[in-house]
């Protein structure tokens, strides 16, 4: 949007005319874009009026930086060690308040599962999404206490209350002390089974973060942060400089690469996949045009996107991990495709992995019904959680009025986890699970029950899930699953669950 000739060249002329000084000229031309898509019929464009006013806020900041004795505009942005408390924060938005030291996020609409509330975790920001009127009720500089785990805020709190939370950081401090005691050793059951700890990522500015906790590799790196919030594609090379970026700084521990998951709840490019085209909005982005079928409608950037990764290849081991395959039809296409940018780039004599393993996320529930089928054509599979149980429960995991529905012990999640492992182990192929699930120390034990031996998780959860792994007695616990798979309801599944978590460790 800084290109762009409206918020250029017009304030320009608006100087020119009006002999006015260039704040003014924004501000003039800024409400006229916003006239503009106040008049759209679409209501979704309309909404695009929010990322103008952010823009031209932003560099009205800057323009007036200095000016004002009271420092009053500036402090407006200042956030550093401050709790932000909005509508909703795009998650590219949410980057840069990370970057200027934001302590916390509150927003009202959204909920834990939305793209914006995993990339807080993962960037260790405590967040609370869908808290419905929250900026009815909070004033600005008012003090708030935030527990991003139970998930509520509580204004104004009485010194009792301050004291209990405080105490409650200072035990926090502690258990992380302790965890960082197992950070190098190797994760090992109880019963001294190996588990691969992989960590999820966003950006390259992550990889320190699997560093500190010394994660096995990258199970999940989601590409799609390249694309957002810019007028057009990164092509191959800007592409390829980033993934080898970071293939490189892993100095040869694995690195899974998942092809473009755009749309949805994360935006794509203008023009790319049908964004911001008259008439193509989607009333149901989950369900429309995403992921890999947004991919395959747009070949020439698909295929500057799989060089780019198979080119990677070529400086440490890589994977590449296909989301939302629910076809083998579509799979076939995703072959070919790669076959033929192998060619490409064989004929360029870039160098590249030939034996680069190629896999499929099972998110979709006919693909987990169907994982064998995928897993005969593959290299590995694995269980994207999130958007599992959203698509088998029906439950818009960005919608706060249904957030309570989302459930990952239903007995139908549970039964299309342990089909996708059953499919893996006929097949002879590794099947990880790179969703929330997989971060949840109230699953490690159920999962490692089930079979899981590969799970990819943000950085800031692998130390607690190795430190469950070490206190877990395998065997005991796949003894314990076969009940658990069996229970109809989910409080018997709940009462199960907290069972098998108490259980001690044998020997």
């Amino acid at each position: 949007m800084l290109e762009d000739a409206a918020l250029v060249n017009a304030p320009i002329m608006i100087i020119g005319e009006k002999g006015c000084n260039a704040e003014w000229a924004l501000k003039i031309q800024s409400e006229t874009l916003v006239n503009v898509f106040d008049e759209m019929n679409d209501p979704y464009l309309r909404t695009r009026k929010d990322d103008v006013n952010h823009v031209v806020e932003r560099i009205l900041c800057n323009l007036m930086a200095g000016q004002d004795d009271t420092g009053a505009e500036r402090r407006r942005y200042q956030v550093k060690g401050r709790v932000v408390i909005a509508e909703e924060v795009p998650p590219a938005e949410l980057l840069l308040l990370a970057h200027q030291g934001m302590a916390a996020l509150v927003t009202r609409y959204g909920g834990a599962n939305s793209h914006t509330a995993i990339l807080a975790r993962s960037l260790g920001i405590p967040a609370v999404a869908g808290v419905a009127h929250v900026l009815n009720y909070v004033h600005h500089n008012e003090l708030v206490v935030l527990d991003g785990a139970q998930g509520f805020i509580m204004l104004q709190p009485p010194e009792v209350a301050l004291q209990y939370f405080r105490e409650q950081q200072r035990t926090e401090k502690k258990r992380q002390a302790e965890l960082e005691k197992i950070c190098r050793l190797p994760a090992l059951s109880h019963d001294g089974q190996a588990v691969k700890l992989l960590a999820n990522i966003e950006i390259p500015e992550d990889i320190p973060l699997i560093r500190d906790v010394a994660a096995a590799g990258i199970g999940l790196y989601r590409t799609e942060m390249l694309f957002l919030n810019r007028r057009q594609p990164p092509d191959e090379e800007e592409q390829f400089a980033a993934y080898g970026k970071i293939v490189s700084a892993m100095a040869g521990a694995p690195v899974t690469i998942r092809t473009l998951d755009l749309g949805a709840d994360k935006a794509a490019c203008e023009g790319l996949c049908g964004v911001q085209r008259a008439g193509l909005v989607a009333a149901n982005p989950a369900m429309g045009l995403r992921a890999i079928r947004c991919s395959l409608q747009e070949p020439t950037v698909f295929g500057e996107h799989i060089r780019a990764i198979l080119r990677a290849s070529a400086l440490g081991p890589v994977k590449m991990m296909v989301p939302m395959i629910s076809s083998l039809q579509k799979l076939a296409q995703v072959l070919r495709l790669v076959a033929e940018e192998k060619k490409t780039l064989r004929h360029r004599q870039q160098a590249f992995d030939e034996q680069m393993p190629l896999g499929v996320m099972i998110e979709i529930p006919a693909a987990a019904l169907v994982a064998l089928t995928f897993a005969r054509r593959v290299d590995f599979l694995s269980i994207g959680t999130n958007d599992l149980i959203q698509y088998t429960l029906a439950v818009d995991r960005l919608d706060e009025r249904v957030n309570y529905l989302y459930d990952p012990l239903h007995p139908a999640i549970l039964k299309l986890i342990q089909n996708t492992f059953a499919a893996g182990r006929k097949a002879g192929i590794p099947v990880a699970m790179c969703g929330e699930m997989a971060g949840d120390i109230r699953y490690t034990r159920l999962l490692l029950g089930m079979g899981l031996r590969e799970f990819s998780m943000y950085p800031a959860t692998l130390l607690e899930v190795k430190q469950v792994i070490k206190d877990t007695d395998i065997p005991l616990m796949e003894k314990a699953v076969r009940k658990i798979l069996y229970a109809e309801t989910r409080e018997q599944m709940m009462t199960l669950v907290e069972e098998l978590n108490a259980m001690a460790c044998t020997g």
